[in-house]
């Protein structure tokens, strides 16, 4: 049986950013592999479901070599039970592949899947090539885009955790122990083994982590407190979250006027961006959160987790779904996969198909019907977003009674509890007292009411 073959040539190549690097500068003499991906030959091991989803997830992958700046030529899918122990599509299908490689000029031989550090080196000796996995290439494109102190030291430590078990040395002179008489057998020291370069590699590397561990900690620290101001002021928080390209930044722009970079790539957004905004009068804070993606490296997910937290503790989740893909229904599985990786499965979820300017009628009411309650929109025409509006606003939590009172000021604990249990609108400090307008709830409402300066 032959092997369905992916024309991928007309797709168009994204130049790389010149200046950016994966590599880790305080390592030498190890090969985890600078990345440089310009000429690319896609493979993947089609071991489940349909042909569709096997090339879907094949064009998925070009999508992200694009992104990462590589030109696609071509694209192979394996079937197999199960991917190759040795060489992740069998040795037959290696072959296959060099040739291919060979017959395009391709320098790169990008999987799809995570490959074993064995299989990787066992098909880089057939292919002649560099080969990478899809782990590496979006560890990769994370690299690129991290902008934040914070986002870069996440990435860091995600490209640290994939690489460490990788490291792969120049020959003999990565076994190399402790010089001198040393090493020839001799003198103090003699009777261990020593340390070997890539043993000090692999140390250097483990120091290195547990100090982005430390900075991305404190930075943590600084967001909780900033989460936890707005906690106090009642402020509810809606965090976007969604597919990777699904339009996030551009429904966000949309709602709040941010200018946060729109772009038509993949992972164009890694640091979250805050933003007030209201409906209906009620005001609430926006999050756009990074983009998630199928088979999402877990590596990721682990030095993102301080970043989505802001998913875990919000209000409402604005789930955002690119209505003209072709998989919407995987796109939507896919991200609460991740949501559930990070204890946000529970947040309330109001699902959002966005792109709906792009889709067929039949389309957006088959999609609508599959998940009640949901909006199509269209952040590009702005189509729907009167709908959106009223669903965010239903879903947002009860603000309570509204009042407008002035507070003795030696009831400074009632003050107290509006701020900790209220929906803070305006403070005034006045001759009488503290004038307070909020929402809260009926029962606070009643003792302000009574405890209310006169012509309060």
């Amino acid at each position: 049986m032959s092997e369905p073959t992916q024309d991928l040539q007309d797709r168009q190549a994204l130049r790389r950013v010149a200046g950016l690097s994966t590599e880790l500068a305080d390592v030498s003499e190890v090969e985890y592999r600078q990345l440089r991906l310009e000429r690319v030959v896609l493979v993947g091991v089609w071991t489940e479901g349909t042909a569709e989803s096997a090339d879907r997830s094949l064009r998925e992958l070009a999508a992200l070599a694009e992104t990462a700046g590589s030109e696609v030529l071509e694209g192979l899918i394996q079937r197999r039970d199960k991917p190759d122990p040795a060489t992740y599509i069998g040795s037959g299908k290696a072959k296959e592949l060099r040739d291919v490689v060979m017959a395009t000029g391709a320098d790169t031989v990008i999987c799809d899947g995570e490959l074993t550090p064995g299989q990787r080196i066992q098909l880089e000796d057939v292919v002649g090539v560099k080969v990478v996995d899809r782990t590496a290439l979006i560890l990769d494109i994370f690299a690129q885009h991290a902008r934040s102190r914070e986002g870069k030291a996440q990435v860091a430590l995600a490209q640290m955790e994939y690489l460490l078990p990788r490291l792969r040395g120049w020959g003999d002179s990565m076994s190399r122990q402790a010089g001198g008489r040393v090493a020839g057998g001799a003198g103090i020291g003699s009777r261990g083994p020593g340390e070997t370069k890539i043993e000090t590699d692999r140390r250097r590397i483990r120091s290195r982590m547990a100090k982005l561990r430390r900075e991305i900690r404190h930075m943590q620290t600084a967001r909780v407190t900033q989460r936890s101001q707005r906690r106090r002021n009642r402020v509810p928080s809606v965090v976007i979250a969604g597919y990777t390209n699904a339009g996030k930044s551009s429904l966000l722009n949309r709602l709040t006027g941010a200018g946060v970079l729109v772009e038509d790539a993949l992972f164009a957004t890694l640091d979250p961006t805050v933003r007030r905004a209201s409906v209906h009068g009620r005001e609430f804070t926006l999050v756009d959160t990074v983009g998630f993606v199928r088979h999402l490296p877990h590596q990721l997910v682990e030095a993102f987790r301080s970043t989505l937290e802001e998913v875990a503790g919000a209000d409402v989740v604005v789930h955002v779904v690119d209505a003209a893909d072709e998989d919407p229904t995987g796109q939507i599985l896919a991200v609460r996969e991740v949501l559930a990786d990070v204890d946000a499965a529970s947040v309330p979820e109001l699902v959002v198909f966005n792109k709906s300017d792009l889709a067929s009628e039949q389309v957006i009411a088959r999609l609508l019907a599959t998940e009640p309650g949901s909006v199509a929109v269209s952040a590009r025409t702005g189509a729907g977003l009167d709908s959106l509006a009223d669903a965010l606003h239903a879903m947002l939590p009860d603000p309570g009674e509204l009042v407008d009172v002035v507070i003795p000021y030696t009831r400074g604990d009632l003050v107290a509890r509006v701020h900790e249990s209220g929906e803070v609108l305006q403070v005034e400090h006045t001759d009488a007292g503290t004038r307070l307008r909020a929402h809260v709830s009926p029962e606070l409402a009643t003792a302000l009411r009574s405890a209310a300066a006169p012509n309060g």
